[in-house]
């Protein structure tokens, strides 16, 4: 059976934080996005920002496809940027921008608000990618056939580990009892459900749920979002400092990333070209542009795009979406209020200024 390219388990995750720093050095300095060199310094508006590190939480798939594109587009560069280096995760996105190796980093509310609560971290979200986050308890019609949170009673549920206290926050979400399921270790393998070993498989719905269903499998998703979890997910993070004291340089990012999503939904199947031909080339197993091309559907039709954005324009985070997620975190046991986490206002100052990008 085919093994889920999402083979590390990066989502949620603190789990060793891939080993952690030691790694990521040799990370930063081998993994750019068309070449360019590290992350370099700020600079005046008028004068330009230099180069810029940007830490993504996983490999170079469609899932940045927007970041692809304001690079290949020369939006980064028409924004102020003289390169901008895109670097391979899964790392420890949190640590990796709150020391100052990368400018911004992309994550999750829970993994984000994690890291500020236990180690302090000066970070914040200012923005998001996904407006849902794309976690999801997938299962087979034939065998699980899990469509609501009371299906997951009496059901064998592979979890991986970095994943644990998520699920068990869904659980809690649905007032189910931890007893009234069997949780098993699994890694992003897919080979167990497929097999019929598991009822259930914690994947993403842009990754495992398209491979599995590509295998020929009738699916069926539980997704967190819909189910008592709605956090965002891949969402723009940065430090305190980079805020206070370089918000022209944070609302040129901010610019460019609107850009490059916004072409990158317009046309998935040259968000997709590119992660498989260009920025991924390199991955093995190799990216397949046709899974890609769905990825590339499925984030921006589902995840990305939502009557808040098309109201108030891309990476936008409503209040009442804000409240919903300090009541997921809560309800994960992480305890945090919405002016730790998130600061809009970066984002807002942008679209008064640029109205046109909505």
């Amino acid at each position: 059976m085919s093994i889920s390219f999402r083979r590390g388990s990066r989502r949620g995750a603190r789990i060793a934080a891939v080993a952690a720093l030691a790694a990521a050095g040799l990370l930063l300095a081998a993994c750019g996005s068309s070449g360019s060199g590290g992350s370099g310094g700020t600079g005046s508006k008028s004068s330009g920002f230099g180069s810029i590190a940007v830490q993504l939480s996983w490999i170079k798939n469609s899932e940045f496809a927007g970041e692809f594109e304001a690079d290949s587009k020369g939006y980064y560069k028409d924004a102020g940027f003289s390169s901008v280096n895109l670097l391979t995760g899964p790392v420890a996105q949190e640590e990796i921008v709150a020391t100052g190796k990368a400018q911004f980093g992309m994550s999750n509310a829970v993994s984000t608000a994690a890291s500020i609560v236990n180690s302090k971290f000066p970070l914040k979200i200012i923005g998001t990618t996904y407006q849902k986050n794309p976690f999801t308890i997938l299962s087979l019609s034939d065998k699980g056939n899990i469509k609501t949170p009371q299906d997951l009673i009496g059901k064998t549920i592979g979890v991986q580990d970095s994943n644990l206290s998520l699920f068990k926050a869904l659980l809690a979400a649905n007032g189910i009892k931890e007893s009234q399921v069997k949780i098993v270790p699994n890694g992003f393998d897919i080979s167990p459900l497929e097999d019929k070993k598991i009822d259930g498989l914690v994947a993403y719905v842009t990754n495992e749920a398209i491979l599995v269903k590509d295998h020929g499998f009738s699916t069926v998703n539980l997704p967190f979002a819909d189910n008592g979890l709605p956090f965002v997910a891949e969402s723009i993070m940065t430090t305190d400092d980079m805020i206070k004291n370089h918000e022209d340089e944070v609302e040129a990012f901010l610019q460019a990333e609107i850009k490059g999503w916004k072409a990158a939904c317009a046309d998935v199947n040259g968000g997709a070209k590119l992660a498989v031909d260009v920025y991924g080339k390199d991955i093995d197993p190799k990216l397949e542009l046709d899974k890609e091309i769905q990825q590339a559907k499925e984030q921006c039709s589902s995840l990305v795009g939502s009557p808040d954005t098309t109201a108030n324009g891309l990476f936008t985070i409503s209040p009442a979406l804000i409240a919903d997620n300090i009541k997921s975190l809560k309800t994960a046991g992480i305890d945090i209020t919405a002016d730790q986490l998130f600061d809009m206002a970066p984002l807002t100052a942008l679209y008064a200024a640029h109205p046109e990008l909505k």
